[in-house]
């Protein structure tokens, strides 16, 4: 491996240790209604978002609100000792990406059918760190 793309690989090894990610894929929910429950959290702080996920009927916000709960268990592996509150873990970045999809037949007047596509998704949630940011600008 040359030295840039060895270089390149330490700087995002180093990245990835300040980054809390979990994923969803192959969530049954049509893309389009998770990303309506996911704008509701994007750059929200991780107590906020799991208050308003909680409060939230939608059925893609109890998926959501699991997979934010991952993403904090996962910040707490990668950080033992550490108090949440003193962080101010937000939620740094949501994509919602469509996965595949089911393709079934209705019937439809005159001997015709017409396709149904059940679409599902695959969710991103990246948390980040407050506190980090408040040390770089200083």
């Amino acid at each position: 491996m040359g030295a840039r793309k060895h270089l390149k690989a330490e700087e995002r090894k180093e990245a990835m240790k300040t980054l809390y990610i979990a994923k969803l894929n192959n969530c049954p929910t049509s893309p389009r209604k998770m990303r309506l429950v996911a704008e509701l959290i994007r750059g929200k702080d991780v107590e906020l978002a799991l208050s308003i996920l909680k409060l939230t009927p939608k059925e893609a916000a109890g998926r959501l609100y699991k997979l934010v709960l991952s993403a904090v268990a996962n910040w707490q592996v990668k950080n033992e000792g550490e108090r949440m509150e003193e962080t101010n873990l937000y939620v740094k970045s949501v994509m919602v990406d469509s996965a595949r999809q089911l393709k079934r037949i209705r019937p439809a007047p005159q001997g015709r059918a017409h396709r149904i596509r059940k679409r599902s998704n695959h969710i991103t949630l990246v948390l980040g760190s407050r506190k980090e940011f408040a040390e770089v600008k200083k």
